[in-house]
């Protein structure tokens, strides 16, 4: 009976082990699972962290989440976010359950990003900035998020913006989201309209962002905050659901911390729309951007340099100088280039007047594809921007931009006007041609400029008095890619004594994008001129 008795034990005691063995070895395969720090952590860096389970889809959320609440409304406080997404979570949860059934979808598969807030996005509103957009809610993704959506990325949030892509004086601030500010410095803006996208890309609120630039609203933006931004060719993008400023002038495109990750996601969001007949041949220039990229590519290259955007600042022109001496000890050419008086400032003569003429029909046309209730016209939107209820309001409307839209509003006749078919149908060709004849005759790769010829200016509402700057416009070298519809890439190059960074452009034909990534992505391996906001450090 005893004999029995011990064997009964000693079987309890075997399956008691058999049964703990599984738990021990997932405790220990846990404890062993080395810890996975996103801060700074490029596209390759976390999606390989993902595939080999260093980190979940739904853990990569939660660390964005937390950042966004420790540094965007407290902390410094930089104000980027404007609507966070409610479902980022649950859409992680079912992006790391079909990674572990399906395998990803692709390489951005459980990937946060920000959406500046004129992109619509299901179940969040497309304010644009302007509190008179604030229940606007869309009932189809944009083209350009749709396609990011399907290869794997998650909207993690809608950013601040300049009021309906437009500063007028007041970088980066809106009635919806009130100013954004500069995380390497906060007396400085993050320049404008697509502020609040590289002001949260830059403090590591997400993987990357997605920006509009009609005149330079992606460029200028990366440019102050140390990020990669790119204007492409126009028309290999799209615009569909996107709150329009002038179709003729306007694009999407990506802000990231380095030119591979903006290049992996400028291949991802590029390509035909029928909703958007710029796009119409995008298909046959689309290209893996990223994987080609070749650090190489300055060596025997020929640079044009934009002599036009010197002068304003000795510190950008000093870093601009260096950076081209770089390139040149690298094995680049480096070939002095001049433009004609009307190219050298093409704000009066071409994207003011365009702008003008385009807004009000375009805008109005967007908002009569959303949903009932909201405004469905310019004068709708002015109305209740001057309304008391607004007027009154902590962030009322730019006055400013106000005037702007009053502008608009008086000039949506001139859309008709032989003064505005001479720009599109001459004006703009000839500029082209302009930029082609330079880079035939001297032979060039790439022209090559400071992206803005000053650092981020101040804060509309604090004075700076460290701050320097003699341009009468700043970002009059962006015009030109703007006004040829030519695609631009601004990387970072170095930093001024504010604290704040500065980015040189590389900027070519239509459709030469990977030519230009190429060229800066050289330039960057070479200096590794990113740093890290003080404003937005790693978490405790």
């Amino acid at each position: 009976m005893r004999k029995k008795h011990f064997h009964f034990k000693a079987l309890l005691a075997i399956l008691l082990v058999a049964a703990l063995l599984p738990w021990n070895q997932a405790h220990a395969e846990a404890s062993e699972k080395p810890a996975f720090d996103p801060f700074e952590k490029s596209i390759d860096e976390i999606a390989n962290a993902l595939d080999t389970n260093q980190i979940t889809s739904e853990e990569l959320v939660e660390y964005y989440l937390k950042r966004i609440e420790a540094f965007d409304k407290q902390g410094p406080a930089i104000n980027s976010i404007i609507t966070v997404n409610d479902k980022a979570l649950e859409t992680a949860k079912k992006l790391d359950a079909e990674r572990k059934t399906k395998g990803p979808r692709s390489q951005l598969h459980g990937i946060p990003f920000v959406v500046k807030d004129n992109f619509d996005v299901v179940g969040m509103p497309t304010t644009a900035g302007s509190v008179a957009l604030k229940n606007d809610y869309p009932s189809k993704n944009a083209f350009t998020v749709q396609k990011l959506i399907d290869a794997g990325a998650i909207v993690i949030a809608k950013t601040n913006m300049s009021e309906l892509a437009a500063s007028y004086g007041r970088l980066g601030y809106s009635s919806m989201g009130g100013l954004t500010l500069n995380p390497y410095n906060l007396n400085r803006d993050a320049s404008g309209s697509s502020s609040g996208s590289a002001a949260a890309v830059a403090a590591n609120f997400a993987v990357f962002g997605l920006g509009t630039d009609t005149s330079g609203s992606v460029r200028g933006p990366a440019n102050v905050t140390g990020l990669v931004g790119i204007r492409p060719t126009l028309g290999l993008t799209s615009r569909s659901g996107v709150v329009p400023s002038a179709l003729s002038l306007d694009v999407t495109g990506p802000l990231a911390r380095s030119v591979k990750d903006a290049g992996i996601v400028l291949s991802v969001m590029a390509g035909t729309d029928k909703n958007d007949k710029a796009t119409q041949t995008a298909h046959r220039a689309v290209q893996d951007y990223a994987k080609s990229l070749d650090a190489s590519s300055l060596k025997h290259a020929r640079i044009g340099v934009a002599t036009d955007f010197f002068g304003d600042n000795a510190e950008v022109d000093s870093i601009t100088k260096q950076a081209i001496a770089k390139m040149q000890s690298m094995g680049a050419v480096a070939v002095p280039v001049s433009y004609s008086a009307q190219t050298k400032f093409l704000w009066t003569p071409i994207l003011g007047p365009v702008g003008d003429a385009e807004f009000k029909t375009q805008f109005e046309k967007y908002l009569g594809m959303l949903p009932a209730g909201g405004p469905k016209t310019l004068q709708e939107v002015i109305a209740i921007s001057e309304s008391p209820e607004v007027m009154n309001s902590a962030t009322p409307v730019n006055p400013a931009r106000l005037e702007g839209l009053k502008t608009a509003l008086a000039k949506a006749d001139t859309l008709n006007s032989k003064e505005y078919k001479k720009i599109v149908h001459q004006e703009i060709p000839k500029t082209r041609k302009e930029i082609m004849d330079i880079m035939k005759k001297n032979k060039l790769d790439a022209i090559v400029f400071p992206t803005m010829s000053c650092p981020a200016s101040n804060r509309f509402d604090k004075e700076d008095p460290t701050y320097v700057c003699t341009a009468y416009d700043t970002y009059a070298a962006s015009y030109v890619a703007s006004a040829t519809g030519f695609p631009e890439v601004t990387v970072p190059a170095g930093t001024v004594e504010a604290g704040v960074p500065v980015g040189i452009s590389f900027f070519g034909p239509a459709y030469s994008e990977q030519k230009l990534l190429n060229l800066a992505y050289a330039f960057e391996q070479a200096t590794k001129a990113r740093t890290v906001p003080k404003n937005t450090p790693k978490l405790p």
